[in-house]
């Protein structure tokens, strides 16, 4: 879970934040705060992984107090103002969020801290576990996790690409390129059979007459991507056979 806090003096901005943490399934709500000072407290009690903080504050500004941390975790920056984005960028911030913050924009920040903490937390024993392995997705204004060992392939459409699992009645669509996912999942687990598909390796019951036969579908081979798959299943093969 990635612990959050909020730090916002309006109330209001304090709920609407509350209520789109609660959305997003990976992140926790550790404490609301309504100035720089109750957060510091707060930072001096708690571990906190993520910080959704107004700028525009009483007394000390989220500025001001981003730049007095000595050792700042991930920083959401949400105000009515745009005028401070570069101010907030040139302070590493994670994103900037403008009042009233949209959902989906929400969720696009939260996308970005999730990712990030995961490559800050990924375990050494990934390469051995790989059904704990998994990745999150935005679907339908959501965080969607998905277990990259239930993927059986996916399949490119322009902008969008769906995630096609085991024992799932339909494909997990998201806004993302094919390439963009092919550099998620792990190379030994999948390959590109095709300009529009990836397939799990794992999930592969035959090939004839350049179609793979996966469980419930099948996928095209390309001639351009033919040889370096017929090279994979030949390595697989020997090393089974050795």
């Amino acid at each position: 879970m990635i612990r959050c806090l909020i730090v916002d003096d309006e109330p209001l901005a304090l709920d609407l934040l509350e209520d789109n943490i609660r959305m997003v399934p990976v992140l926790q709500l550790v404490k609301r705060c309504r100035n720089a000072f109750e957060a510091l407290e707060v930072l001096q009690k708690e571990a906190i992984d993520l910080i959704f903080l107004d700028i525009q504050m009483p007394g000390i500004t989220g500025i001001q107090f981003l730049q007095s941390l000595p050792k700042a975790p991930m920083i959401i920056l949400v105000t009515a103002y745009d005028k401070f984005a570069l101010e907030g960028f040139n302070l590493d911030v994670l994103d900037y969020l403008v009042k009233p913050v949209a959902t989906e924009r929400f969720l696009k920040a939260a996308n970005k801290a999730v990712e990030l903490y995961q490559l800050k937390h990924k375990p050494a024993v990934a390469e051995t576990t790989p059904e704990q392995e998994y990745i999150f997705v935005n679907a339908d204004y959501n965080l969607v996790k998905v277990v990259i060992n239930d993927i059986t392939h996916v399949e490119g459409l322009k902008d969008y690409i769906k995630i096609h699992l085991c024992n799932a009645p339909r494909p997990v669509i998201t806004r993302m390129s094919l390439k963009a996912i092919e550099e998620k999942l792990p190379s030994r687990n999948f390959i590109r059979v095709h300009k529009s598909f990836i397939v799990s390796m794992d999930k592969m019951l035959s090939i004839r007459n350049n179609r793979i036969k996966l469980e419930h579908a099948e996928v095209p081979v390309s001639e351009f991507y033919r040889d370096n798959l017929f090279k994979r299943i030949e390595g697989s093969s020997l090393a089974g056979g050795s």
